[in-house]
Parts: C-alpha cells; sequence; structure tokens
C-alpha cells in the first residue's frame, strides 16, 4: 500500500520522505530547501525597539530621581522627632533643655537627674551633615530649634529641615 501526500495550498503530490528529521528539521542553519537561515532583526524593528525603550525612560526616569531626594527628606524628619523625643525626655528628668546634643549622650555636671544616655549616638543627616541644635531657638515656638541644612550643607537656604518645617 502506498499513501499519497498532497500540498493542499498547491495542489501537487509531495516527493516521498526517506528520512523525516533531515526534511523537517534540515541541517543546522538551513532549511529543507538547503538555503541557509538568516535570524536576525531588521533596522526598523531595531528602531522601534529602541524608540519604546526611550519613551518609556523619558516618562520612568524622573519619577524616580525625585523619590530619592523624598526619602532623603522623609529620613531627615524622622531623625529630627528621635531627637526631639530625646530632648525632651532630657528636659522632664532635668528641668531644662541640654545646652548642647553631646549633652544627650553624656551626663553634663548640671544635671542632677540624668537617666540617659538619651541617644545610643548622635546621628548625622541623610546628606552626611551633623543635626543643628540651637537652646534657645529663634525660630520655634519651642524652647530650642533643630534643623538639617539639607542637601547644600548651608544653613539658612530654602532647602534646611527644621523642628518648625513641614
Amino acid at each position: 500500500m502506498k499513501i499519497e501526500i498532497r500540498d493542499f495550498r498547491r495542489g501537487e503530490l509531495c516527493e516521498p520522505l526517506t528520512n523525516l528529521t533531515d526534511k523537517i528539521i534540515g541541517t543546522r542553519g538551513t532549511r529543507p530547501s538547503g538555503r541557509v537561515l538568516r535570524r536576525a532583526f531588521t533596522l526598523v524593528e531595531m528602531l522601534l525597539v529602541i524608540t519604546i525603550i526611550g519613551i518609556l525612560a523619558a516618562l520612568v526616569i524622573p519619577k524616580m530621581v525625585g523619590r530619592s531626594e523624598q526619602a532623603r527628606e522623609a529620613a531627615a524628619h524622622a531623625d529630627i522627632s528621635s531627637i526631639k523625643t530625646a530632648l525632651d525626655a532630657f528636659e522632664v528628668d532635668n528641668g531644662h533643655y541640654p545646652k548642647s546634643l553631646a549633652e544627650l549622650l553624656q551626663q553634663p555636671s548640671n544635671a542632677k537627674n540624668w537617666h540617659g544616655p538619651y541617644l545610643e549616638n548622635l546621628p548625622q543627616d541623610p546628606w552626611g551633615n551633623p543635626y543643628v541644635y540651637t537652646f534657645p531657638g529663634r525660630h520655634n515656638a519651642n524652647p530650642y530649634d533643630l534643623m538639617s541644612t539639607g542637601p547644600d550643607g548651608k544653613a539658612g537656604t530654602d532647602d534646611d529641615i527644621g523642628n518648625w518645617t513641614k
């Protein structure tokens, strides 16, 4: 019994298959007809992909850049809050605020009821600068000012973060 196979697209009779693997898969990198396969992207496809990546980068990168600065500002506010807690605890124990932040770590001679240390160490702001403590304060209804000088490291500029700012 002989089986005939027809190509329905052309309506022709197909040649008999002697080695099924060679006819379907072909040798590596070639088609069954013997032509070399070329697998590559066209220039238009490459330009389209690069354009899409560029558009996505233009949308995403500006949003991500602002997030790191927002995180630093939030960390500065959190540090200021924890130092404020330590300052208030010092005031409750001793009846007055310290003259410097160092008095939160080591007992000063004028603090008889000192129950510290009130902080493990003096933190630096997220930009690597020390926090600035001023007693008595000038900006705040509290008796002291506590601030980070911000990214520029200079006091009195618009980027300062203090216990009087939100």
